[in-house]
């Protein structure tokens, strides 16, 4: 791996102390990122920067790494030893315990391969074509596409914008919250069977607060829904605002919760496609294992030895990872106030997502094709996020201080002067 530090670049001072660089995640060669086989790199060309899809550019924890080549040194690629599950069961009920006081029952948690396998999973074994699913709007992409493909229909519940009057410290408050009157009516009026909540937030980066999960809570246990938790982003968290799993708020809510996450956000591990799935509900885990044993795949090894590996001993380099994300997500934040205006932003909660309302510039196209073309920097965003988000842009900051800079002054130089539309 090819990695050198880069004079260049980078903001010209730190914020609240943070430093300027940290090695292993602001020591990034380009031609590095470049050669790399992932889609995230390989969908730009030239000199063109990539700031779109939730993979990170960091190298992954050397706890990961270490883990993964003692596995391959011994030649452990066998049948695993399995006998009741995976060891991530235990690992993950532990560390839920631990980080937010939830006492998960290992017993309950079962493996897939990713987070749309879960979701696909649970709808085709709890639902049927038509029934209604209650869903945050924007969203991810693949959720959205999900419904549409599995043929229920999505009920959106908006997150809403807080107006800037609202916000304290200079519009570095919470940003946006979800319509609990958009949610309440929607339930009710198209008799959803399913809340798909995504806490914390893609897009938006809204950490959802304990009041809100309790107002939540309680249109789940009157209108009997099942919600399924996408906390895939939960220890993304910045400080100070504290996520709070939707299955620890109650018993209720607890036997009606199915929760989804895995180590792939918060340790850069997408690739190795593992993910876990907590089931509150008695009958659906029950009809959840009654189904042929690998009717739905099952994870690898390496899987199931890197996420262990991250859960149990990379607590220091996500320490460092938050660090930088803090870092880069008030960067982007201050060059976006400062040099767009016009661009309504907030300072995200969660994630290491920016989402920029881009409808005052008023453009006569695509947002994330007009910044590519204009700006040699693809950015995610657009329709595929849901009705309403047409001119709403998705920015990754999840990059070196170097290339952050980069995709900045791209972004600035598409949108400071845009063609009249």
């Amino acid at each position: 791996m090819k990695r050198t530090a880069r004079p260049e670049g980078g903001p010209a001072a730190g914020h609240g102390g943070v430093p300027l660089r940290v090695p292993g995640f602001d020591d990034l060669d380009r031609s590095w990122l470049r050669s790399r086989p992932g889609v995230k790199w390989r969908r730009v060309e030239g000199g063109d920067l990539p700031a779109w899809v939730a993979d990170m550019d960091f190298p992954i924890p050397p706890a990961v790494a270490g883990a993964l080549q003692e596995a391959v040194a011994h030649g452990d690629l066998g049948y695993p030893d399995w006998t009741g599950g995976s060891p991530l069961r235990e690992a993950f009920a532990r560390r839920m315990a631990s980080r937010y006081g939830w006492e998960a029952s290992s017993s309950r948690v079962r493996e897939q391969t990713d987070l749309i396998q879960c979701l696909q999973l649970i709808l085709h074994l709890a639902t049927s074509p038509g029934d209604a699913v209650a869903v945050q709007t924007p969203n991810y992409p693949p959720f959205l596409a999900t419904l549409r493909t599995m043929q229920r229909p999505a009920v959106p519940v908006p997150m809403t914008d807080v107006p800037m009057t609202d916000v304290p410290t200079a519009g570095d408050g919470r940003g946006s919250r979800i319509d609990m009157a958009a949610l309440a009516d929607g339930v009710a009026r198209h008799g959803c069977k399913v809340l798909l909540l995504v806490n914390p937030h893609n897009p938006t980066g809204t950490v959802l607060t304990r009041d809100e999960l309790h107002e939540i809570a309680a249109v789940a246990r009157r209108r009997d829904l099942l919600v399924v938790s996408d906390e895939i982003h939960s220890e993304l968290t910045h400080e100070p605002h504290r996520f709070v799993p939707f299955a620890s708020l109650s018993p209720d809510a607890a036997a009606r919760t199915v929760t989804i996450t895995s180590a792939t956000k918060a340790f850069n591990l997408a690739g190795l496609r593992c993910t876990v799935t907590h089931y509150g509900p008695d009958r659906l885990l029950a009809v959840r294992d009654a189904q042929p044993p690998d009717l739905y795949g099952t994870v690898s090894n390496l899987g199931v030895t890197g996420t262990r590996a991250a859960w149990l001993h990379g607590d220091a380099w996500q320490k460092q990872l938050l660090t930088v994300l803090d870092r880069n997500r008030r960067r982007v934040h201050d060059v976006l106030r400062e040099r767009l205006p016009a661009l309504r932003h907030r300072l995200p909660e969660a994630t290491y997502f920016t989402w920029i309302d881009a409808r005052a510039l008023r453009l006569a196209e695509d947002p994330v094709g007009f910044v590519r073309r204009h700006g040699g920097v693809l950015l995610d965003g657009g329709a595929p996020f849901g009705t309403g988000s047409e001119q709403y842009l998705r920015l990754n900051f999840a990059t070196s201080a170097d290339v952050l800079e980069g995709i900045l002054d791209g972004v600035v130089n598409a949108l400071a002067t845009p063609p009249a539309g």
